[in-house]
């Protein structure tokens, strides 16, 4: 088996960690809803209005520009409301369930059409622009990811034991769409016998599968692959077994806000309140929800909705101190930083260490202390790259690797970085861009 050690990266070790691995049943709530910025490079065009009745796993809206690409509804009930903003771009489409159990029925003669029709197509993503797949387009390879390495994030074994079946089935359906290989990338705790199994060793990205990809087969100027992750690859396996799509899923509520972490197990588009609730008190206004990971989540309140992937939430402090004794100078044994700035390294070795959301300073020009490099186990020149990316120089950008990288892969570098700089909307700003002027 092919064992690759990463070395680049750091693992953060929060507060708020997982030690009960017992499943929590939410239950159900009055709305879900579905978040179309959650799917990169679908424009939602709707197939239902507000009052329309949708049974599970029916389409709510497609792509404009690929009606075969679509989304669906994870629960039995009505079309609430279409939220709105500038421009009446669709915001969230909130379904009101009515404790029906009508799931639409999906021939699985066809895999491909059956993923789309099902709504699990949307839940893969393709390199370049890290957007969902087009139909169109058959990949070289397909990369799943079998762990999360962010940080807080559950172990995945807690899901995949005993799900042997149905992802053996699910790998099955992905070989089929393409001419290459499917690649698992595991972890050393969790090894998944398949016929391109590659062990990943090394701290926080290793478990992103862009990372993977990079590791074990680059993506070339005019080459596609597809990645995910393997409890897509059990819902597709569910899918191909039983012809309707499980849309529950387990999320891990996380963080030093978290009086009480815990796995919750839901349906996905669930209300942040009611996934949180006996947690989390949602109501300290000390408290920042994050739905992911501290590094690429997004900030929600607790009257919105998990965001996609759907698998964390994570609550920790908000700015704790304004203004404090000496600011960025301060030598306080409690301040936390990678490059050893505060005394804490050498009293706090292995301890949790306390996070808030301060940002520590303002965006300055990039410094070229090959710090990014540091933080990214790919075979690329980072500070260039995001360079190239501000100035838009295309040529550039293409030989720097673009088409192989996604705006996660820079999030550590992100929260590392002494020049502040929001280096993931850089990247998919520039991506955004590029994919418009090429396709």
């Amino acid at each position: 088996m092919n064992i690759i050690k990463l070395k680049k990266g750091y693992n953060l070790n929060l507060k708020g960690g997982i030690s009960d691995t017992s499943i929590v049943n939410a239950p159900m709530a009055q709305t879900y809803a579905i978040v179309p910025d959650d799917f990169n490079g679908i424009v939602p065009r709707l197939e239902k209005k507000e009052g329309d009745h949708v049974a599970a796993g029916e389409p709510i809206y497609h792509d404009k520009a690929c009606e075969a690409i679509k989304v669906c509804s994870p629960v039995c009930g009505t079309v609430k409301e279409v939220r709105r903003g500038e421009r009446r771009k669709i915001e969230a489409i909130v379904i009101e369930p009515d404790g029906g159990t009508e799931t639409a029925k999906i021939s699985t003669a066809d895999v491909k059409e059956a993923l789309l029709q099902s709504g699990i197509w949307a839940m893969l993503r393709q390199r370049p622009y890290d957007v969902v797949p087009s139909p169109d387009a058959t990949p070289r390879d397909i990369f799943v990811t079998c762990f999360d390495s962010a940080p807080l994030a559950a172990d995945w074994k807690l899901f995949t034991d005993g799900k042997a079946d149905l992802i053996k089935k699910g790998l099955a359906a992905l070989k089929s769409l393409t001419s290459g290989n499917v690649y698992l990338g595991c972890s050393a705790s969790n090894v998944i016998e398949w016929d391109n199994t590659v062990v990943f060793e090394g701290p926080h990205p290793a478990g992103n599968a862009g990372i993977q990809a990079a590791n074990i087969k680059p993506v070339n100027k005019g080459e596609v692959v597809w990645t995910t992750d393997i409890l897509t690859v059990i819902r597709i396996g569910g899918l191909v077994a039983n012809g309707t799509v499980d849309f529950s899923t387990v999320v891990a509520v996380t963080g030093e806000k978290a009086s009480k972490p815990q796995l919750v197990k839901c349906i996905i588009g669930a209300p942040v309140a009611s996934v949180v609730a006996g947690a989390v008190d949602a109501s300290d206004a000390n408290t920042r929800i994050i739905s992911g990971n501290v590094l690429t989540g997004t900030h929600v309140a607790a009257t919105d909705y998990i965001r996609a992937p759907y698998r964390q939430i994570t609550a920790i402090p908000n700015i704790a101190v304004e203004d404090e004794f000496m600011g960025w100078a301060s030598v306080s044994p409690k301040k936390f930083s990678i490059y050893r700035s505060f005394t804490s390294w050498l009293f706090g070795k292995g301890k949790a260490a306390s996070f808030d959301a301060k940002i520590n300073g303002g965006e300055r020009a990039i410094v070229m202390a090959g710090e990014y490099d540091r933080m990214i186990p790919m075979d690329i020149y980072a500070e260039f790259l995001l360079k190239a990316i501000i100035t838009f120089d295309i040529e550039k950008m293409e030989q720097l690797g673009i088409y192989e990288v996604a705006p996660e892969d820079f999030a550590l570098a992100e929260y590392a970085d002494t020049s502040k700089l929001e280096l993931q909307r850089i990247v998919r700003d520039g991506l955004n861009r590029l994919r418009a002027e090429m396709c």
